[in-house]
């Protein structure tokens, strides 16, 4: 029997006896089923997610900060505990549950306890509980802020309590701090060591200070009688540059280091007529 095709063909493919089978036998048909039933098929991990009926443990793992401020007479001492979600499975996750903030000064506790008792509220509410360092860090004091160790602006006390609990929730991975690159740490150890060369070869072309005449006569009239109780008087070199100073927590910057406004650290330097941050590698010029 021949068949007359009148449209161009696009491919082809031989009939074989299980096709013919698979036509001719019955269609079966699909049990229905509804979209919650084959959801609760599923198999789901057994994850705990924080909420406010978590009851708290007997024990909870906890480090505790040490704050020394300017603005108060003593030490402030903040405990934040951490709760451990999951323990022993792949889904383990340590969360903030409460804090706490103790110290001798008496002038600060009203607010202090009203501060830590909110927060502890916001750490067992669950969800995303970083936004408070942002919040925090934002106070600002009328009377003006300070420098804590290693030349960090601190323009409060709360905004230190807002960067003690961003230091604890790094080190618990609820906060993941973007790392320099090998490039830009390369870059930034360039910048220190041009720097320092330049500070040590100014220091060695400056020329020592010529003396007035007065001065010289007040000198050696001191170094031969020397009057009693009067010490032989210590002329500063004008124009000499500065070391680099430890200004604490291990980093070394110049003492006329400017605040740099990325990381509120006083390492901005003027470098090649640019402002240069030896901190974090910040320059005004790109």
């Amino acid at each position: 029997m021949a068949v007359k095709i009148d449209k161009k063909i696009k491919g082809y493919s031989v009939l074989t006896p299980e096709d013919k089978a698979r036509e001719a036998a019955p269609p079966v048909q699909a049990e229905s089923i509804t979209r919650a039933k084959a959801e609760a098929e599923l198999p789901k991990a057994d994850i705990i997610h924080m909420h406010e009926r978590i009851e708290r443990p007997e024990v909870l793992v906890g480090s505790t900060y040490k704050i020394k401020s300017p603005l108060v007479e003593h030490a402030m001492y903040v405990t934040i505990n951490d709760i451990v979600l999951n323990a022993g499975t792949e889904h383990e996750l340590r969360r903030p549950f409460e804090i706490f903030i103790n110290s001798k000064s008496m002038e600060h506790f009203q607010w202090i306890v009203a501060l830590t008792r909110i927060m502890s509220a916001v750490f067992r509410k669950g969800g995303d509980v970083t936004f408070l360092v942002d919040e925090m860090k934002a106070v600002f004091d009328p009377r003006g802020g300070y420098f804590k160790a290693g030349g960090v602006y601190m323009p409060s006390l709360v905004a230190e309590l807002g960067a003690i609990v961003e230091e604890h929730m790094k080190s618990i991975g609820l906060i993941h701090d973007p790392e320099m690159s090998d490039h830009q740490r390369a870059i930034l150890a360039e910048k220190r060591k041009q720097y320092e060369d330049r500070a040590k070869k100014n220091s060695e072309v400056t020329p020592p200070p010529i003396p007035s005449p007065a001065a010289a006569g007040e000198d050696a009239r001191r170094a031969e009688g020397g009057a009693p109780g009067t010490a032989p008087s210590i002329t500063n070199t004008p124009g000499a540059s500065e070391d680099i100073a430890v200004t604490g927590d291990g980093a070394s910057f110049p003492p006329s280091a400017t605040l740099c406004h990325k990381c509120s650290t006083k390492a901005l330097v003027i470098m090649d007529g640019c402002a240069t941050c030896l901190n974090c590698g910040y320059s005004k010029c790109g």
